[in-house]
């Protein structure tokens, strides 16, 4: 079964072929959405296309950066010709000289003057230069299977803090579930303390049906303080949370279950009329915000 992956990684690979030599870097950080950028040297830019198609085959989410550095290796006998056309300038002029009776130049000194000699930039195949992007595109891959591996390597951390968070949730919210049991029974003996207090002196006699509306409306307000479809939400969304851990990439949907959690909460503690279910609430509210916060992490 797979397991979730984070979205904080890194990845490198290096390749050389006729001449050259390179290095990728591919490293991602946290992202709502996948964002590939592309850092090459000039002259390769057809290898950003490859770069972005390579990091969504293999990402769902996150920022991206890949960086592609080369290195063309200098020979070491370069290849150096005579610029003709100088030369014969010179020479030219050396002639006009000698005729006024100056001494003629060397060959040494005519090669030393500015211009004559050039150092000749070699000339690239166009299929030798297709046979580096090639190679290049796989070293490009290589780096983000590596990167890819490190986010995986993230995710198999994070899955046994997220899944103990889980497991509070669910522990908490089984003990909601049996302090809930007190709730009736404490807003209807809230409610006739009230009425006690602000009608001491009626009586059945004086009011009658008084005893029934009391009833009624204690019923009411227990019915509105009910807090079991709060807590079968919660237990619901405590066996979506666990499928989710072993879908990816399930980043997305973990985060709006955490707000659902949260949602679901915040009801509980709103209805509550007892200490013990406010408390065991406000407990339930902290832990879901720990896990919000580490599912950021999940792409």
């Amino acid at each position: 079964m797979s397991a979730i992956s984070g979205m904080t990684g890194f990845g490198r690979a290096d390749g050389a072929l006729d001449g050259w030599s390179w290095t990728v870097e591919a490293r991602s950080v946290n992202g709502r959405t996948l964002d590939v950028r592309f850092r090459g040297p000039p002259g390769f830019d057809s290898l950003e296309a490859r770069a972005r198609a390579a990091a969504q085959a293999r990402l769902a989410r996150g920022q991206v950066t890949v960086g592609l550095t080369a290195r063309r290796l200098e020979s070491d006998t370069p290849a150096v010709r005579v610029n003709q056309p100088v030369l014969d300038h010179y020479l030219a002029l050396a002639n006009a000289l000698a005729e006024q009776g100056t001494t003629p130049p060397s060959a040494d000194g005519l090669l030393a003057l500015r211009g004559v000699l050039e150092i000749a930039e070699p000339v690239e195949d166009p299929e030798a230069r297709a046979a580096v992007e090639t190679a290049m595109a796989v070293t490009l891959d290589a780096a983000l299977d590596a990167l890819k591996q490190s986010r995986e390597r993230e995710g198999a951390q994070l899955l046994p803090v997220l899944t103990g968070f889980v497991d509070r949730i669910a522990a908490l919210t089984d003990e909601a579930a049996v302090q809930a049991d007190d709730q009736t029974t404490a807003v209807r003996d809230r409610f006739a303390r009230r009425m006690t207090d602000l009608a001491p002196n009626l009586s059945e006699a004086g009011a009658p049906g008084l005893a029934d509306r009391i009833v009624l409306e204690a019923a009411a307000l227990a019915a509105r303080a009910d807090v079991r479809e709060e807590l079968d939400r919660l237990a619901a969304h405590v066996a979506s949370a666990r499928l989710l851990l072993h879908q990816p990439p399930a980043g997305r949907k973990l985060d709006f279950l955490s707000q659902e959690f949260m949602r679901e909460a915040n009801t509980l503690c709103a209805k509550s009329a007892t200490t013990a279910l406010t408390a065991t609430g406000l407990e339930l509210k902290a832990v879901i915000e720990q896990l919000r916060e580490q599912v950021q992490n999940v792409e």
